[in-house]
């Protein structure tokens, strides 16, 4: 049976927070506030020498129908309420297979990482819906264990849980764990070419493939050959796949 506990890993037990990397914090979780009024997502941070939330936003997705302050009290009781079983199960799985991962990176690239992944939250009504969290480290301790980490939820662009992902700052390439086989692979990052990141651009704006064309000085049936190619490079059926799966995983 997973109990809250088994979310803490023995590899970043955090036990003290000294003096000095109490002063790392001034001011930082202002910034957060003001962030997450900016943006759709819902955001929260994860304290893990508390073990709890430290900050929760009051965007709505991630919240089940309870206030912010009620979600930050619950802590990680939260995810045993109100995410579907089989998916608790997966996100203690992410969870040692991600602190593993981060002991054998140096510290110094350690807050560079960020790890994505999707889970089903069931609200109170009984509705389940695929979320997407991506989990970044933003403050070490003096000897490198994670000590607090921003999350990010948003809707997932994915048909299932899982598609668990590490991706460094500044490098083209993604580890890609494979949950079959219980390990990881590099992948490298998919990359749009300026005709298809156009096509996204103006198709978010809801131009139609006539306004398209018109725009771009191109054919319509151009248009319909770079829609049909980002289509199948990004995997997705449509034009609303698309913009969700490259605006998740930041291609335009």
């Amino acid at each position: 049976m997973v109990i809250e506990n088994d979310f803490f890993s023995s590899n970043n037990t955090v036990q003290k927070i000294s003096q000095d990397e109490a002063l790392k914090l001034a001011y930082y979780l202002e910034l957060v506030k003001a962030f997450a009024r900016t943006t759709y997502s819902s955001i929260y941070i994860i304290d893990y020498e508390k073990k709890g939330f430290e900050y929760v936003s009051e965007n709505p997705l991630f919240l089940c129908d309870h206030t912010p302050e009620e979600v930050q009290e619950l802590g990680y009781a939260f995810y045993f309420k109100y995410v579907v079983k089989e998916d608790l199960d997966l996100l203690l799985k992410i969870n040692t297979i991600g602190f593993d991962f981060y002991q054998n990176i140096p510290v110094e690239e350690r807050i560079h990482h960020t790890i994505s992944y999707d889970f089903r939250l069931k609200n109170p009504s009984g509705k389940t819906f695929l979320v997407n969290q991506k989990l970044t480290p933003v403050f070490l301790t003096n000897d490198g264990k994670i000590w607090k980490s921003i999350c990010i939820i948003s809707l997932s662009s994915e048909l299932q849980s899982g598609n668990i992902k590490i991706y460094k700052k500044g490098e083209n390439k993604i580890f890609s764990y494979d949950l079959q086989g219980d390990f990881w692979k590099i992948m490298k990052k998919i990359e749009l070419t300026s005709r298809e990141k156009e096509v996204l651009q103006y198709s978010i704006r809801g131009f139609t493939i006539a306004n398209m064309a018109e725009s771009m000085f191109v054919s319509a049936d151009t248009i319909k050959f770079h829609k049909r190619k980002l289509f199948t490079k990004l995997g997705v059926g449509n034009i609303a796949e698309a913009i969700a799966y490259a605006t998740s995983n930041k291609l335009i």
